[in-house]
């Protein structure tokens, strides 16, 4: 028995009628301003020919709340899954062409089933958010839905990869789905992100606001810190989310994918010991270390605008992937104040969680000091640090170059918080704090009587280095694994990688450690 004509041509019909959606005028406005339509980010994202799309013909009924006659393809927001290279993703993409992309109780029905699909199948989520807020004529119907899909946001994290792209604007409550997700890429120009937007700040407390000072990319990269990635487009958005999922596993019970194929070459690299300046005092460029250490010299910089003291992000070192944790000298000395902290500390645990090793790089002169900072909080800033780190169970690779003073040496996962290898530099000087306040302090009276005070300075602060802060008086008590020759680093870390990458450790029986927030 074959279906009747009348209904085959029904189906394509309406499914024709909910792709096309959109008038070519309108896409092509789009077009000019650098965006794509909901449904163009999925086929972008997606290898062609791979995106099952799920609950294509659910959308609310609209005449039940006072618009008779208005249509809802998708109910605003397109759901289904496909592969991105030969990683399965599913992702929805909110349509601001269908009603602001406004939720309502079914959108949130449709991506709420799509983000139970990725936990049961355990493959990453991919959220492009493009929509008005809550669907006002549906009420509290709206507000529920929205509180199921951070419900959902919570389930998943920690279990599969969750990456938010803002491509449009994400006003209100909204803005709390993608804040619990893993990484947030923000297209420059198109997109905003607040909870109260201008209008509202100024009938509120009085203070004009523009939106670039409370919901612009550029600020959420810079200063509050709730993107991770600003795209230049909706392209370079979807790029990307490709490059992140290209160092992440599928979810947690999985190794990122590795590329161990590749050999690890006993070559020394002579021009790394040029990096570092002749005078201690002189800022050590890590950015440069690094790329000279990783693959290709391909470092995805993760947060790159914010707390720029620090550098975080995903590379790889013969083939392995790690996440890099470094202190950037180049800002502030690289010194540790509580943007710094908050950064490493999210890093560090979603790295773990996801199973992807640690390469911690130091040249750290402490955490800074200030009345701001101590009112502000440092000292619980800096122990999520070393909560992180401590509860850390993934390998965990150091190397110290130059600087590790005090409480951040400790903060900068030294052995102490079960760092599997502890590399230094022969500059490295690890103590409680630099040479020369010490001096100062221990040895006040002989400064005070000396006829040259300068020249005891100097005299007193080589010994105090050589006995107590060089990193062989650290290797004499096993506090670090060895003193290496920095054009040695980059092989000996491939090989300490390898080596420790079947790495299992047991923690005592918990729900989850109590970390300071």
């Amino acid at each position: 028995m074959t279906l009747p004509i009348e209904s085959m041509n029904t189906l394509r019909e309406r499914r024709n009628k909910i792709i096309h959606n959109i008038s070519p005028e309108k896409l092509e406005k789009l077009h000019a301003r650098g965006s794509l339509s909901a449904r163009e980010r999925v086929n972008a994202l997606f290898v062609e020919g791979s995106f099952q799309e799920l609950g294509m013909h659910a959308h609310h009924n609209a005449v039940s709340f006072g618009m008779a006659g208005r249509e809802l393809p998708t109910d605003g927001v397109i759901t289904g899954t496909g592969y991105v290279g030969s990683l399965q993703v599913a992702a929805f993409s909110q349509d601001f062409q269908v009603l602001a992309g406004t939720m309502g109780k079914m959108q949130a029905r449709k991506i709420v089933r799509l983000m139970r699909h990725a936990l049961r199948v355990g493959v990453p989520m991919v959220a492009f958010k493009d929509s008005g807020g809550a669907r006002i004529q549906e009420g509290v119907d709206a507000l529920s839905g929205y509180g199921d899909v951070f419900y959902y946001n919570v389930m998943l994290s920690g279990v599969v990869p969750q990456i938010a792209v803002i491509v449009g604007p994400c006003a209100g409550g909204a803005a709390y789905s993608p804040a619990l997700m893993d990484f947030v890429i923000m297209t420059r120009h198109n997109a905003y992100m607040f909870l109260t937007g201008p209008e509202v700040i100024k009938a509120v407390t009085g203070h004009s606001a523009t939106m670039d000072e409370v919901g612009s990319a550029e600020m959420h990269a810079s200063v509050s810190g709730n993107v991770h990635f600003v795209a230049e487009d909706d392209q370079h958005a979807i790029a990307l989310v490709k490059s992140l999922l290209s160092y992440l596993p599928s979810n947690n019970t999985e190794d990122p994918p590795h590329d161990l194929s590749m050999p690890i070459d006993e070559v020394a690299d002579p021009g790394m010991i040029d990096l570092v300046p002749g005078d201690s005092s002189e800022p050590l460029d890590m950015q440069l270390v690094i790329r000279r250490l990783v693959d290709r010299g391909e470092l995805l910089e993760v947060h790159a605008n914010f707390a720029r003291n620090v550098i975080i992000g995903f590379a790889r070192i013969s083939g392995a992937v790690v996440g890099v944790v470094a202190n950037q000298p180049m800002v502030m000395a690289g010194a540790l104040d509580m943007n710094a902290a908050d950064k490493i500390a999210r890093f560090v645990r979603m790295c773990n969680v996801f199973n992807i090793p640690l390469l911690t790089l130091v040249d750290v002169p402490g955490f800074l000091p200030g009345v701001e900072q101590e009112r502000g909080g440092i000292i619980r800033h800096g122990a999520k640090m070393l909560h992180a780190f401590a509860s850390c169970t993934v390998p965990k690779l150091t190397v110290i170059l130059r600087k590790a003073y005090g409480g951040s040496y400790l903060a900068m996962c030294s052995q102490e918080m079960r760092a599997d290898m502890v590399y230094a530099w022969p500059s490295a000087e690890i103590a409680v704090m630099g040479a020369e306040a010490a001096v100062k302090i221990l040895y006040r009276k002989e400064l005070e009587q000396a006829t040259d005070r300068r020249a005891k300075a100097a005299e007193l602060t080589k010994q105090y280095r050589d006995e107590f802060a060089s990193p062989y008086a650290a290797a004499s008590n096993f506090y670090i694994t060895d003193v290496i020759d920095p054009a040695d680093t980059r092989w000996m870390l491939a090989l300490a990688l390898r080596k420790t990458l079947g790495k299992r450790e047991l923690r005592p029986a918990k729900k989850h450690g109590n970390m300071p927030l």
